[in-house]
């Protein structure tokens, strides 16, 4: 074989599974596409959309079509600005509640399965104890008499929601806790801190970030589920649950008012999980 022969062929052999990897392909560019749009009208939604609230009782119910590309709800409000809108809260308090999920088991998780001992102890029994509990159950209770509110679902996610990430926290921090470089670093006399978070809890960053991905999804499924039930947002508030509530009545009149947020927290929560599941296989030197 000549040396052009060989460099084609090189050039056009498919790559090895010890070859580099992409991070983005076409779906990954797909979902992290979505993501970005939903992002920036969570950010940016009722900014571009002003007149979210603006009523036109002449044109309500109406299907799609002059002016309106999703068509109006019951009160003439024109259902593309108040999904855009709505993007903000049910995105957001997503947001919030995979976060301060994550912030608590890292926090519990690491400390648990590195010092072990009683304090290993005390803080399994606290996750089974409050993984126990059906959180989405004991959120509408919880807020049901405390009278609602999205501050106080958001507030009873977060801690509902914490038990899953302290378990797989600890597992992995157990996982790395007798590799070498943890023994060198102690032998070092590095603080027990400097040592959890500069440099096991790196290792354990690919699973973190998966399961606070995960966390989002179902936190867009629970807050939307809450709003749908009446105990999210207020009435009239631009949230994908509240206008699937709102406009499940006008199935027969305009289907995508209430077609339109269903479609919003599915496509949310799928592109969600689609891109932390790459991630995790990216930053955990696996093959998709």
């Amino acid at each position: 074989m000549t040396t052009r022969t060989a460099t084609t062929a090189a050039r056009t052999a498919p790559a090895s599974k010890g070859g580099p990897r992409r991070l983005f392909g076409p779906l990954t560019t797909l979902c992290a596409v979505i993501t970005v749009l939903l992002v920036a009208a969570a950010v940016a939604g009722q900014w571009m959309f002003p007149d979210w609230n603006r009523q036109d009782l002449m044109s309500t119910g109406a299907m799609p079509g002059d002016g309106h590309l999703l068509g109006t709800d019951e009160l003439g409000r024109d259902v593309r600005h108040m999904l855009v809108a709505g993007a903000r809260s049910t995105l957001a308090g997503a947001a919030l509640v995979a976060v301060g999920s994550m912030l608590i088991g890292n926090l519990l998780g690491l400390t648990a399965g590195y010092f072990g001992g009683i304090t290993d102890t005390v803080v399994r029994r606290l996750a089974d104890l409050l993984l126990a509990l059906p959180a989405l159950l004991v959120t509408i209770v919880v807020a049901g008499i405390g009278g609602g509110g999205y501050a106080l679902a958001v507030g009873v996610l977060v801690v509902l929601t914490s038990p899953g990430d302290i378990r797989l926290v600890r597992s992995a921090v157990l996982e790395q806790r007798h590799r070498p470089y943890v023994e060198a670093a102690e032998i070092l006399g590095l603080p027990s801190r400097t040592i959890m978070v500069r440099h096991i809890w790196p290792n354990v960053l690919p699973v973190v970030v998966a399961n606070t991905m995960l966390n989002f999804a179902g936190a867009i499924v629970a807050l939307s589920s809450l709003s749908f039930l009446g105990l999210g947002v207020p009435p009239g508030a631009p949230d994908w649950g509240r206008m699937l509530a709102e406009n499940r009545t006008l199935l027969y009149d305009n289907p995508s008012a209430a077609l339109a947020p269903a479609v919003a927290v599915i496509v949310s929560a799928v592109v969600v999980n689609l891109l932390g599941d790459r991630l995790f296989e990216y930053f955990s030197d696996r093959r998709p």
